[in-house]
């Protein structure tokens, strides 16, 4: 039984039903162990419950505190919170004596909540404190950091984690403002943004790329990413399915590549004496790649950049035993 909190800012969760679905969960399945690895709000986490026997099992990780508040309001057995980054799976499972799962869902995007309240930083379109952590319990925030960088990593955090080509402008202006005056809220940002970014994209704030540089660095989102997809996959049973979300290039290309490692393997050359049976063979299959209807879309803008990518787990093909002569 599931008792949900109405929060106070209203979040939906990007392709809901979709992302459930992918993970197949039924029959035998349905009493398997699955993982949510953003929590946020917990849309996918209490469509899961629904879809879970009652032998199933669901652990979901969070940094987020407030996301973590919200998770605790859901009284079921079965569940299981992990206030930490999904990087953190790998020890998570071994304190909690947990060996494979049979799905792993990971939403790498950051909930409306995050976003519409001003006082925690992350959108230029608020006025609010420059904190931009996702676990405000740790870690510098983005103003502490904007005081202390030096010009050239800011120039590279910008260029490499917000693909801006204003990179060198804008963290020139930063050093210049800082020496003046503190940058301490996310319209001084935003403005200090402006004013260095000479050409503008139709319908984007200037501001829009260096304020999700600075959060993907300050959370060190990639690198959890990175991290988060191996412990995911070596957890993985054989015949588990991970669907992963992303909602930008940076993301969505460390996805795509970790999956078609694992997916395409390198054939030798047909001319060479090798049995079929000898040959190398893919981890895993990739099943779909899905974006959000335009009907969704249209009901969440948030929506339109996602891309779910889902694969499955190979069984291993063990080598055959020679008979004896």
């Amino acid at each position: 039984m599931t008792n949900t909190a109405v929060p106070e800012f209203q979040h939906r969760t990007v392709l809901l039903d979709e992302a459930v679905d992918a993970l197949a969960i039924a029959g035998a399945r349905a009493d398997g162990i699955y993982v949510d690895g953003t929590f946020g709000r917990g849309g996918h986490s209490r469509l899961l419950l629904s879809r879970l026997g009652p032998n199933g099992r669901l652990v979901a990780f969070d940094k987020d505190p407030q996301a973590i508040a919200t998770a605790q309001t859901i009284e079921d057995p079965r569940f299981t919170i992990v206030h930490d980054s999904f990087a953190t799976m790998a020890s998570a499972f071994a304190e909690r004596g947990i060996g494979q799962v049979d799905g792993v869902l990971l939403d790498l995007g950051i909930s409306s909540p995050q976003v519409d309240d001003a006082a925690r930083g992350f959108s230029f379109r608020n006025d609010g404190p420059l904190d931009m952590r996702m676990d405000t319990t740790r870690g510098i925030s983005a103003a502490e950091w904007l005081a202390t960088e030096s010009e050239q990593t800011l120039e590279k955090v910008i260029r490499d984690y917000g693909e801006e080509r204003f990179a060198f402008q804008i963290a020139k202006a930063i050093v210049a403002r800082r020496a003046v005056e503190p940058i301490s809220s996310t319209r001084q940002l935003a403005g200090i943004v402006a004013g260095a970014v000479k050409t503008r994209e139709k319908g984007k704030d200037p501001a829009t790329r260096t304020f999700q540089a600075i959060r993907i660095y300050i959370n060190q989102e990639l690198e959890d990413l990175q991290a988060g997809l191996k412990q995911a996959y070596d957890a993985l049973a054989s015949g588990g399915i991970m669907a992963v979300i992303s909602f930008h290039s940076l993301e969505d290309r460390i996805v795509k590549r970790f999956l078609a490692e694992r997916a395409n393997v390198p054939q030798p050359d047909r001319r060479l004496p090798i049995r079929a049976a000898d040959l190398p063979q893919p981890e895993v299959k990739l099943l779909a790649k899905i974006k959000p209807s335009a009907r969704e879309v249209d009901e969440n803008p948030r929506a339109r950049s996602a891309v779910m990518r889902v694969a499955v787990r190979l069984p291993v093909r063990l080598p055959e035993q020679k008979r004896p002569a």
